[in-house]
């Protein structure tokens, strides 16, 4: 099972510098942790993204695809308006943790770097769920982690949502007609309004942010999407020498507790036994080796308050 790189170009130093300032996302360090995502900067998040802040380039041609750095905007936009309905976990050492893991697979994914960088965050809600917006920042329910019983399994959530990023899920939400419409308006505001318009940079992406957010809280993606990103979960997990099985097995536990038309991940996901089956054709016949003791005391130590 191999999957070709693909990496996208780093930013340059004035690009980085205005992420520095926009967001609280690199004050959340913690521990020397690149990507944590800390609880107090949830809130920041909220109230900055309600405005989606500042543009830092403006678009070229309105048919191109949106820049590393729109995705970035987007998706912590998008992200706003899901921690608008669900409060973030007030525990460090679970969001250090999930951070530190994150990075990890998300170095070994194929698109290792993002403008903004990954970033992750347990969610306060006993549903199961999880959402990866786009540029990278990914949240995830105490009830989906409770459906895992060891890093392995932790990991296989993590890199699932990764496979979406990497895969850009997020953006293709986006109805076609808004593209010309969004593109035109960041083009014109990044122009304009280098400062910062706040209100009309909020207007140009609210249609484009409702599209993602409504695909990942309510209508979810298709089933070849959520298969892709299974696939690419698998292939993150053997890179990094996870069990590529654990991902069925943390499926197998949520087909436990799946109920059609229930309001979690029943809502937005195909039926776990199916994604199940797609999956394990694709999976190595070879058992792992034993994932040493450490791993699980650390699993233990950060999630045993989940």
């Amino acid at each position: 099972m191999t999957a070709k790189r693909r990496k996208t170009a780093k930013p340059g130093c004035a690009t980085l510098a205005l992420a520095a300032l926009s967001l609280c996302l690199l004050a959340a360090s913690l521990s020397g942790s690149a990507g944590a995502f800390g609880l107090g900067d949830a809130g920041k998040l909220f109230e900055a993204g309600k405005s989606v802040v500042k543009v830092g380039k403006a678009v070229g041609k309105a048919t191109e695809e949106f820049t590393p750095e729109q995705e970035y905007y987007i998706g912590r936009a998008v992200a706003a308006s899901i921690l608008g309905s669900q409060r973030p976990f007030n525990d460090e050492a679970a969001n250090r943790y999930l951070n530190l893991l994150g990075q990890t697979l998300a170095d070994a994914s194929d698109r290792p770097q993002t403008f903004g960088g990954y970033h992750f965050l347990v969610l306060d809600s006993p549903d199961i769920n999880a959402f990866g917006c786009p540029g990278g920042l990914i949240m995830v329910t105490r009830g989906l982690l409770r459906c895992c019983q060891n890093e392995d399994q932790v990991a296989a959530v993590l890199a699932h949502e990764i496979g979406h990023v990497s895969l850009q899920h997020g953006l293709a939400a986006i109805q076609q007609s808004r593209i010309l419409d969004v593109a035109g308006v960041l083009a014109k505001e990044g122009a304009s309004h280098a400062g910062g318009n706040v209100a009309a940079l909020s207007g140009a992406f609210s249609g484009s942010v409702g599209d993602i957010t409504k695909t990942l809280m309510v209508n979810g993606y298709s089933r070849g999407q959520e298969g892709e990103a299974d696939a690419a979960a698998a292939v993150i997990l053997e890179r990094v020498g996870y069990d590529a099985k654990a991902l069925t097995q943390v499926l197998a536990t949520m087909a436990q507790r799946y109920q059609p038309g229930g309001l979690d991940f029943a809502k937005t996901h195909p039926n776990p036994q199916d994604r199940i089956a797609a999956l394990t054709a694709k999976l190595p016949s070879a058992a792992p080796a034993p994932a040493p003791p450490a791993r699980q005391a650390r699993y233990q130590q950060a999630l045993g308050r989940i």
